[in-house]
């Protein structure tokens, strides 16, 4: 999977949120909110533009965050499918 292009990573009034680039892309009735770690999980893919897994997000996870593996593993999964349904990745 990989992110789609158009959708930056701000952060507004203290709150990171995925926004779209480019005004015919505005909606925000599906404005985006990030947590500490999915946003930076995202700045992980979108700035070294790279395909990833859940296997691979949960081995970020592991070495940044105090998690453990088959915890990681169910997060990135649960992450991507939220990030599939609001339809930010490919």
């Amino acid at each position: 999977m990989k992110a789609k292009k158009g959708f930056n990573l701000r952060n507004v009034c203290g709150q990171q949120i995925i926004v779209a680039q480019g005004k015919e892309n505005i909606d925000f009735s599906n404005i985006i909110s990030m947590n500490e770690s999915s946003a930076w999980l995202w700045e992980q893919i979108t700035n070294k533009g790279l395909d990833f897994t859940p296997e691979m997000l949960a081995q970020m996870l592991t070495v940044e965050y105090e998690v453990d593996i088959e915890t990681a593993i169910e997060d990135s999964k649960e992450l991507i499918n939220q990030w599939l349904e609001a339809g930010i990745i490919e």
